[in-house]
């Protein structure tokens, strides 16, 4: 990828200027052919004067054409596209490529020359051939997005922010500062379908697995748990692909152990970000093939007692304990959640008391409410008399009349 470097304005005049790389464009010549003195001679091929005027004026108006669409293609190379709408991820064209037709799709795998620039030009890292699924978060996020709008054999210079980059951690390989935009020169080379995970080898499924696996804790390290859950559930997924090609014992068993070091990831992932029932979800799938799991056993401990569920909880950390008596973790967890349970009841029982009153207050209401009920019982039983009393002596006078 040939490039010349100079100053270029990103995005409209009122933006910065960031240093970056623009492809030199090249004169394009016209090739003559030069008239023998026979040909000279022999002009009685060529059309009347009129039709030959005629003539030079189509080849004009075609010339004119065409430089108005080689005008049309230069400004399309260069103009800067905002990929986000908001300035800090921004594409633009060096050398246009075989068609929109060729854009890589999601899922495809695409290989690229990667060359990684500070805004002042420093040349930071320069990868000749760079293969990754696209979408996938095998890359940094601006690459994710923007080659996704390239064209085979297209070159592009992409600015991003480094939100987009390394974020505000930076990288040690390649070495890159926190909180550092960067210039990337990209060149798409080659864009093909993923193959079928039914068809790729044991081998192949672990190597991959593991590489996704790898990829999720690179991003859990950094704070980055929505891409790190991404990374373990595709790792989970080709782990537990079914397939077309004999797999041994061994194999088997290896797969098996990645997925359950993914599911238990994954479960810290989801607990960071406060998704306890996709978490609590991960626990009891690693539990099924692992039931003594010690990971497993205390992390479904501390989402139950997230959830408010402390008996359980505690429950779970007291068998997890009886695996593993000295660890100190679990021990510190079992102790944190009893006096915390143990401060919840005391909290419920101050506040049916409060709800109830005093006791001696309570039993004096009663009493009062006994004494209350025995004088109307008294009264019901009087009134009741005198009105069966008077009802029998209306019928003792009206037998006599």
């Amino acid at each position: 990828m040939a490039a010349v470097k100079e100053e270029i304005q990103l995005g409209p005049p009122e933006s910065k200027s960031v240093p970056c790389y623009k492809a030199a464009l090249l004169d394009n010549g016209e090739a003559f052919e030069m008239l023998s003195e026979d040909d000279e001679n022999d002009l009685s091929d060529l059309p009347p004067l009129e039709n030959a005027e005629t003539l030079k004026s189509r080849e004009k108006i075609t010339k004119t054409e065409q430089r108005k669409e080689t005008v049309h293609v230069q400004e399309t190379v260069d103009e800067w596209m905002e990929v986000l709408g908001t300035k800090l991820l921004m594409k633009k064209i060096l050398v246009a490529g075989q068609g929109e037709d060729t854009r890589p799709k999601r899922g495809q795998l695409v290989t690229i020359h990667l060359k990684t620039m500070l805004e002042n030009g420093t040349v930071l890292d320069d990868q000749e051939s760079l293969s990754f699924t696209l979408g996938d978060g095998d890359v940094m996020q601006a690459l994710d997005l923007t080659v996704q709008l390239m064209e085979v054999n297209e070159t592009a210079l992409i600015f991003t922010d480094a939100k987009y980059a390394y974020g505000c951690q930076g990288s040690t390989d390649p070495c890159i500062p926190s909180n550092t935009s960067l210039n990337l020169e990209v060149q798409l080379l080659q864009v093909v379908d993923a193959p079928d995970l039914e068809d790729m080898t044991p081998q192949e499924k672990i190597e991959l697995a593991d590489k996704k696996r790898e990829r999720g804790n690179f991003y859990y390290q950094r704070g980055d748990y929505v891409f790190a859950v991404n990374s373990y559930t595709i790792a989970q997924k080709v782990t537990g692909s079914s397939s077309r090609v004999d797999i041994t014992p061994e194999e088997e068993a290896e797969l098996l152990d990645i997925k359950v070091k993914c599911l238990n990831n994954l479960a810290a992932s989801q607990l960071k970000l406060e998704h306890y029932e996709m978490a609590l979800k991960s626990c009891n799938q690693v539990l099924e093939h692992q039931p003594d799991n010690i990971k497993a056993l205390f992390r479904k401990g501390k989402v139950l007692a997230l959830k408010g569920e402390y008996s359980e909880a505690i429950a779970m950390l007291r068998r997890t304990l009886k695996l593993e008596p000295s660890n100190k973790t679990i021990h510190a967890e079992l102790s944190k959640l009893v006096k915390k349970h143990s401060e919840q009841k005391d909290k419920e029982q101050a506040m049916y008391k409060k709800m109830l009153g005093n006791p001696s207050s309570v039993a004096s209401l009663k009493c009062t409410n006994k004494q209350s009920w025995n004088v109307n019982w008294k009264w019901l039983f009087g009134a009741t008399a005198v009105a069966i009393g008077g009802v029998a002596l209306s019928v003792v006078i009206a037998a006599r009349n």
